[in-house]
């Protein structure tokens, strides 16, 4: 197969040139400038950069390099979106359009412009299926009492929270929600949310927004997650199975062991 791929930051865009390049496929990189590595340049069999908000540019690469599937992989930070993002015409024409500015209505709008145009995006975690998060208990340490009765309201949580487009993950103490993510992210969350419970342990619950594909936005945890939960005092990491990327999966799961840290995949 022959793949486009729109990159941001992170080890996301990398590992998906990895797997395909394991499994065959050829890949062309869009990379956005204001997120992604220049690491990228030196896997990429081809690379292309653009700014945000340049959706004709966008099209005219993968038009020129005859790509019909593409996939997204990498954060493009929310706030990015709005300090930086300079919209050419046609997503000015696309942006006026939208009843909503979040996630789910800007690029689901970039979505059925590319679906008009014959390309096609695929789900973000295609290429990389064997790093989903599991199902049941993934590490040694099975949550105790108090971090089952955490998961269990924070999922209600963070679930309603994802339905708004908002953020993914809350972190919860004793039942009770210390803090939202929002635009700054899941590690800015858990120190904010560190500061509030005088070095109470915090659980930290992660829902993927209720739509049936992975195109976009997919909640991602990785091995530098942990270093930020033992540091906040977050004992407990759960997160949707099937639905979430763990990034560095086996080491990650390592470093929690080793942090007595205990990570859960619930079923979807």
């Amino acid at each position: 197969m022959r793949y486009g791929l729109i990159a941001g930051n992170g080890r996301f865009p990398l590992l998906v040139l990895e797997s395909a390049r394991r499994l065959g496929h050829e890949v062309t990189v869009v990379a956005i400038q204001e997120e992604a590595s220049k690491e990228i340049e030196a896997v990429a069999p081809g690379c292309h950069w653009i700014s945000l908000g340049q959706l004709s540019r966008l099209i005219e690469i993968l038009k020129q390099e005859q790509i019909t599937e593409l996939i997204m992989a990498g954060q493009v930070k929310h706030a990015k979106i709005f300090s930086s993002i300079r919209p050419d015409w046609r997503l000015v024409k696309l942006l006026a359009s939208l009843p909503s500015k979040n996630t789910d209505g800007l690029i689901g709008g970039v979505v059925r412009i590319l679906n008009e145009e014959g390309i096609h995006l695929r789900d973000s975690t295609a290429l990389l299926e064997p790093m989903l998060a599991t199902k049941g208990v993934m590490t040694k340490r099975k949550p105790d009492n108090e971090e089952e009765a955490n998961i269990k309201y924070g999922r209600r949580v963070a679930n309603a929270l994802a339905g708004f487009d908002v953020g993914q993950s809350a972190a919860i103490c004793e039942r009770s929600c210390v803090a939202l993510e929002a635009m700054e992210g899941t590690d800015a969350m858990l120190e904010r949310a560190a500061s509030l419970v005088n070095g109470r342990p915090l659980t930290l619950v992660k829902a993927a927004r209720r739509r049936e594909h992975l195109l976009f936005d997919v909640p991602v945890v990785g091995r530098a997650t942990i270093p930020v939960m033992r540091k906040t005092g977050t004992t407990a990491l759960a997160v949707e199975a099937e639905r979430t990327l763990m990034i560095d999966k086996e080491p990650m799961i390592e470093a929690a062991n080793e942090a007595k840290i205990t990570i859960v995949g619930l079923e979807s």
